[in-house]
């Protein structure tokens, strides 16, 4: 068990922060303190910091971690932030599990999401920067067809794609799109919450699991008691959270949430994934009514070096789409139907790439990279004499 953490955070001189995260900090050979660590993930515009015993802490900047000018790490440096960040309420539970997550808020650099976990019997944490507002879609680079389901009155909206993918990113600006534009309650259950919503025309009641409520399951039961137009579920875990977010789409809300899949594909199989098999028939049934649109995201670098661009997969779904989810054996796969999907917004991830590239965006090899299909990107950036 750690000991508790001090309400006095020991000083640690800190040389001087820069914009290049490789230069940020000087220190001595006393305990570290996470606090000029933190400035320094601020400072460098970073969306990570990582502490862990023998080597250097590191920031992410646009995707790549980037090592602080600090000594490595010892045994003593990370106990020493776990017990200058950590709850008093988990001290216990961080004792005996070995790992926690929660959020620290630093005055005057901001507040963190924060998961403090031990390996080979040393502390480490990771902790990343809860925005307050949100981006505008458009200056995202996210197509137009997100904001238009994102003011969908009813049903329910999936943002998918791997860890850092950027769904967090778009699911903010999707719920700060209604809460510009339409004059409704929103209720958002998240672990945690990443990004702080205020009160425009819409009311935003933001949940964190473990905070505010014991779990997914249990906060999207008490919602449909809270009047909700609009429920954001941060991620879709298990059945039962899949179960209660189709009914609360079935029955008049709009649902937000995220699932870790690649495709649009991908994201219905799962979802039926969840249940057994004599419910699947069901839920393919419900899906096709219920779901109005997948948004499937991958990031790649920008040609210009600024950061990262989302290539964005987006289904929308038709009285075909609908067809393909209930029987698909007995229609074409989903991906030929969003490749042929253009008068409804559709687009696949490569027909994304391939307007990136062609405006400048992106370069062809880094598109390659992300590519579903880099072959076809190839022979179709050719046949336009966007490469040799």
């Amino acid at each position: 068990m750690i000991p508790h953490a001090s309400a006095v955070i020991p000083h640690t001189r800190v040389v001087k922060f820069r914009a290049d995260p490789a230069d940020v900090l000087g220190v001595t050979d006393e305990l570290l303190s996470v606090v000029p660590l933190l400035h320094a993930l601020a400072s460098s515009g970073g969306s990570d910091l990582h502490v862990k015993v023998g080597s250097p802490p590191r920031v992410r900047v646009d995707g790549r971690l980037r090592r602080l000018q600090v000594r490595d790490l010892r045994p003593a440096d990370t106990q020493h932030m776990v017990n200058e960040v950590i709850p008093a309420d988990l001290v216990d539970t961080f004792g005996t599990s070995h790992e926690a997550d929660f959020a620290f808020s630093l005055s005057g650099v901001g507040r963190f999401r924060v998961n403090a976990y031990q390996a080979r019997g040393t502390f480490g944490l990771v902790f990343r920067r809860v925005a307050v507002g949100a981006q505008p879609l458009a200056e995202l680079g996210i197509p137009e067809v997100v904001g238009e389901l994102a003011l969908e009155p009813r049903g329910l909206v999936l943002v998918t794609g791997p860890t850092g993918s950027g769904k967090t990113t778009t699911l903010a600006s999707m719920v700060d799109l209604i809460n510009t534009y339409r004059e409704v309650n929103i209720v958002t259950i998240e672990d945690p919450i990443e990004v702080l919503h205020h009160d425009k025309k819409a009311i935003v009641s933001q949940r964190e699991v473990r905070q505010d409520t014991v779990d997914f399951q249990t906060a999207l039961r008490a919602a449909m008691r809270q009047d909700p137009d609009v429920i954001l579920v941060g991620e879709m875990r298990d059945t039962e959270t899949v179960r209660a977010a189709l009914s609360a789409a079935e029955t008049g809300h709009l649902v937000l949430s995220t699932l870790h899949t690649i495709d649009a594909g991908e994201t219905i199989n799962r979802i039926v994934d969840f249940f057994p098999p004599h419910e699947q028939k069901q839920v393919r049934t419900a899906l096709s009514q219920a779901l109005r649109g997948i948004v499937s995201q991958r990031l790649v670098r920008k040609a210009d070096g600024s950061g990262r661009q989302a290539a964005v997969e987006v289904m929308v779904n038709t009285g075909r789409t609908a067809e393909a989810i209930v029987e698909p054996a007995d229609a074409p796969p989903l991906i030929d139907l969003i490749r042929e999907g253009a008068y409804y917004k559709m687009q696949t991830f490569d027909q994304h790439l391939f307007e990136l590239v062609r405006d400048g965006q992106v370069t062809y090899d880094e598109a390659c990279t992300v590519a579903s299909n880099p072959q076809d990107l190839t022979v179709e950036l050719r046949g336009a004499g966007l490469v040799a």
